[in-house]
C-alpha cells in the first residue's frame, strides 16, 4: 500500500504535554485545510485499547518487561493495519501520540531489554512504516512530575527509570536528526505550540505541490 499522507509522531517522557500539543496540532492542521487523523499508542483500536488497559493498570506491578513489550507491539500491529496505513493511503495526515521510539526508550533504555530484540519485534509490528517527522517534547522528569503526579503503572516507576527513558529519547534524536525535532517542553503551552506549528508549516510547504494542499 503506497503512502500518500504524512505520518507525524509525538514523543516524550511522562508529563511532557504531548496530549495537549498533539490536539492543538490537529486543530491547527485542520484550519489549514489538511485532513487529519489523531491517534494514540497504545490504543486507537478496540484491540489497542484493551492492551492499553492491561499494560497501564497500576495493580499489574509485577508484569515482566517482555510481557509489557509484547502488549505494546500487539497494539501497534493492530493500529498500523487498521488505522494508520488506510488513512495514509487516502492522503490523510496521521498524528500519533507515541510510536516505535517510545518502545525503544521505555523498554530498551528504561527496562534494559535487548535493543536488537526490540527492533526485530517492532519491524513485525510496523512493517515498512516509518514516521516522516517525530516531534520530541523534552523535559526533565523531576519537573514533569511536579505537573502531573504519578497515576498509572508507567508513571509510578522509579525516577531513575524515567531519567533513563529521557536519555533514550535524546539519544534517538541524536541518531536520527533528520526525522526528529526536539522542542523544550518546559516552555509555556503557547510558546511550545508555536514551535510545533512552525514544524508543521515546513511539512505543509514541502508537500504542497505534490499533495495539492
Amino acid at each position: 500500500m503506497k503512502k500518500k499522507g504524512i505520518f507525524i509522531t509525538f514523543e516524550g517522557p511522562e508529563g511532557s504535554g504531548k496530549t495537549t500539543q498533539i490536539q492543538a496540532a490537529a486543530v491547527y492542521l485542520k484550519k489549514r485545510g489538511v485532513p487529519v487523523l489523531l491517534l494514540r499508542e497504545p490504543g486507537g483500536t478496540t484491540v489497542g485499547e484493551a492492551c492499553r488497559a492491561i499494560v497501564l493498570e497500576a495493580r499489574h506491578k509485577h508484569m515482566s518487561p517482555r510481557a509489557e513489550l509484547l502488549l505494546y507491539l500487539a497494539a501497534r500491529a493492530q493500529i498500523v493495519d487498521e488505522k494508520i496505513l488506510p488513512a495514509l493511503a487516502k492522503g490523510t495526515w496521521v498524528l500519533c501520540d507515541r510510536f516505535e521510539d517510545s518502545t525503544r526508550a521505555y523498554q530498551g533504555y528504561g527496562r534494559g531489554l535487548d535493543k536488537k530484540m526490540i527492533d526485530a519485534g517492532s519491524l513485525i509490528a510496523r512493517g515498512k512504516l516509518q514516521p516522516d517527522l517525530t516531534i520530541l517534547l523534552d523535559i526533565p522528569p523531576r519537573l514533569a512530575f511536579k505537573r502531573i503526579g504519578r497515576r498509572d503503572r508507567m508513571e509510578k516507576a522509579p525516577l531513575a527509570f524515567h531519567e533513563r527513558v529521557r536519555r533514550g529519547f535524546l539519544d534517538l534524536a541524536h541518531r536520527y536528526p533528520r526525522r526528529f525535532k526536539v522542542v523544550d517542553a518546559a516552555l509555556s503551552k503557547e510558546a511550545l505550540a508555536l514551535k510545533i506549528f512552525s514544524e508543521l508549516e515546513k511539512q505543509i510547504a514541502g508537500r504542497k505541490g505534490s499533495h495539492g494542499l
